[in-house]
């Protein structure tokens, strides 16, 4: 994508007003989830953004349990979270998505309920913007920081797109493999680079 100042930030008051004005249009940061997702993250967002910071640069994985999709608690792994930006500062129209990397602390295998170390989501009226190709390639370093040696990236059999941006960072197909229950029970592919 030629021209693209696109850039990962952390998430903070600065950007806030286009992270909220994503949520109020329907993106969730939760691609399983969709609207009742961006609703969710609009109330948390509302009823405390600085615990939304906080999580956001957690290398500890200090903060509370997770809970997830089938309503289980379960231990926060240690991660960073980082916001798509393209644009100036502070101005909302610049907020293009959300990327994160996880890890487990003592780098094994991350849990069958985690499916893969780096997930992303374009906002939809961003989408083939090559945004996620760039905010992968921009999260790789994050990734080697922590200490990674690889990072593995899952997607649905049928999400070509996704599978592109892997593959365009040097991501190798390991498997297809049955998701969780909790995810639907459906195939899907793993993907893994090498850092």
């Amino acid at each position: 994508m030629t021209g693209s100042t696109l850039r990962l930030v952390t998430p903070g008051p600065l950007y806030s007003a286009g992270y909220v004005a994503a949520l109020e249009r329907g993106w969730s940061p939760d691609s399983t989830r969709g609207l009742d997702g961006a609703r969710d993250a609009l109330a948390k967002f509302q009823a405390d953004s600085n615990s939304v910071y906080t999580l956001a640069d957690d290398p500890e994985g200090a903060g509370p349990d997770w809970t997830a999709p089938d309503g289980t608690l379960r231990p926060r792994l240690p991660g960073r979270v980082r916001w798509m930006w393209d644009g100036d500062d502070g101005d909302p129209e610049g907020f293009a998505g959300t990327i994160n990397v996880r890890w487990m602390k003592d780098h094994a295998p991350l849990p069958p309920h985690v499916l893969g170390h780096i997930g992303y989501t374009v906002v939809p009226w961003k989408h083939r913007r090559g945004y996620a190709t760039q905010a992968l390639a921009l999260l790789l370093p994050l990734a080697r920081a922590a200490g990674m040696r690889h990072a593995e990236l899952t997607t649905d059999i049928d999400n070509a797109a996704s599978q592109k941006v892997i593959r365009a960072n040097g991501g190798v197909l390991v498997e297809q493999f049955t998701k969780e229950a909790m995810w639907g029970g459906k195939q899907g592919l793993r993907f893994r680079i090498e850092l």
